[in-house]
């Protein structure tokens, strides 16, 4: 039984937990879905499934909590909005007792994205496309989708305005264009085998954002290498070739996606994959730049968490015997939301933890200085990793992943140049 879903009411978990768009999702081509605050859920691939089940202790720290599996289908409700619903698994039904999931939205509060106001771009265009992509939702057509969203490619870097009234973390979920292209494909992969299938696997996994109320997360694809002991020709040719057209061949490490709430400019960005491809090492530079700044100062007090946590992880990794994380991903996540500034009467002990901004002296700001724990550094997607332990496999790989560390080498080193460039 998944320690996802505890005590619930039996009842509300019977008919099923409606999973919505992961809002957070900026990278990757599977479809990451909400299935609570604090648990997310994906599609089962064995061999992923296999890394979180027999994975070392020194590394959990540095992944996702694994908190089980579920049955997803693809389904419609009443108001024949189209929609995935996870069940327990068959030899979970016996533990309902057990099970909690309160914090699920009930099916018939689903969000129906054509019917919510969007938020006016700055591009006209763009927001058209985007009203219209929302309200083809139930008409989507397999040889359209791609066409559907091919603004997306073209726009590889977008810029939001948000409502500075409302709660910026709820606006996620109108503007996060990676997230909703990743939903509606897997709708639609499922819808066309409807009639074959209409049962799937999914993981369930920690919601690495759910303590940050505006999350601002960097994708990294890592290593030298993306396909996996057991692609096919066309696919290690053409791993191979994005690697060798990126950052990832001269330095082990390419943008895969961004987003960074900016509250100087009243802005969300994001940056997608196509985009991190076409980055120089001089590109990567200023992309790792642009997300630790706010719009009105370098986020300098972020550096040095993230540093360690960087550190501590190539030093586990360096341990690890055998493991190749083919086509892996980092997230680095912090906290986007700006603070109130400090009275100057304040009470000393509201002042701890706190550190004047000194990059925007005339504003006055004053900055949080985080500990370790403030920023989250994670390792993610294991569909391709490998290890000796892995009996099916046959190729079996030697010593360290040699590519991962040298991204996070290069990452490590990109990071100080920053700081060190940018000290006060």
């Amino acid at each position: 039984m998944s320690p996802a879903f505890g005590a619930m009411d039996v009842e509300h978990y019977s008919k099923g937990v409606l999973l919505e768009p992961f809002v957070h999702q900026v990278g990757g081509h599977s479809c990451v879905l909400r299935f609570s605050d604090k648990t997310i859920c994906k599609p089962l691939i064995q061999r992923e499934h296999q890394f979180y089940e027999t994975l070392p202790a020194e590394m959990r720290k540095f992944t996702p909590q694994y908190e089980g599996v579920v049955s997803v289908s693809f389904e419609e409700d009443e108001g024949g909005n189209l929609c995935l619903i996870a069940y327990p698994l068959n030899g979970d039904r016996d533990n309902l007792e057990s099970l909690d999931n309160s914090d699920c939205e009930p099916k018939n509060k689903l969000l129906r994205w054509a019917n919510k106001k969007t938020v006016f771009l700055e591009n006209e265009k763009l927001t058209m496309e985007w009203v219209r992509q929302h309200r083809k939702e139930e008409k989507m057509k397999s040889h359209k989708l791609e066409e559907e969203f091919e603004w997306l490619k073209k726009s590889e870097v977008l810029y939001y305005s948000v409502e500075k009234k409302g709660n910026v973390s709820s606006q996620f979920k109108h503007h996060n264009p990676w997230s909703m292209k990743c939903h509606q494909q897997q709708l639609q992969r499922m819808k066309e085998n409807a009639k074959h299938r209409n049962q799937y696997k999914f993981i369930l996994l920690e919601n690495l954002t759910s303590r940050y109320e505006v999350p601002c997360v960097l994708d990294l694809k890592m290593g030298t290498r993306q396909h996996g002991d057991d692609a096919s020709e066309e696919k290690k040719a053409n791993q191979i070739r994005k690697c060798q057209q990126s950052t990832s061949a001269v330095i082990g490490v390419r943008v895969c996606g961004m987003q960074v709430y900016r509250p100087g400019s009243g802005q969300l960005m994001f940056m997608n994959k196509y985009h991190g491809r076409k980055l120089s090492v001089q590109g990567f530079k200023e992309a790792i730049y642009q997300f630790f700044h706010n719009g009105k100062y370098l986020r300098r007090e972020l550096f040095e968490p993230v540093l360690k946590k960087l550190t501590e992880l190539k030093s586990v990794l360096e341990k690890q015997e055998s493991y190749r994380f083919y086509s892996s991903s980092l997230l680095i996540i912090y906290d986007g939301k700006e603070l109130q500034d400090v009275a100057v009467d304040s009470d000393p002990e509201d002042l701890e933890g706190l550190s004047e901004e000194s990059s925007d002296e005339s504003a006055g700001a004053y900055a949080y200085k985080p500990t370790a724990s403030s920023v989250d550094v994670r390792m993610i997607d294991f569909a391709h990793t490998t290890c000796r332990y892995y009996g099916e496999d046959s190729v079996v790989h030697e010593g360290q992943d040699t590519g991962y560390d040298f991204g996070l080498q290069n990452l490590i080193a990109v990071i100080k140049e920053i700081r060190d460039e940018n000290s006060e």
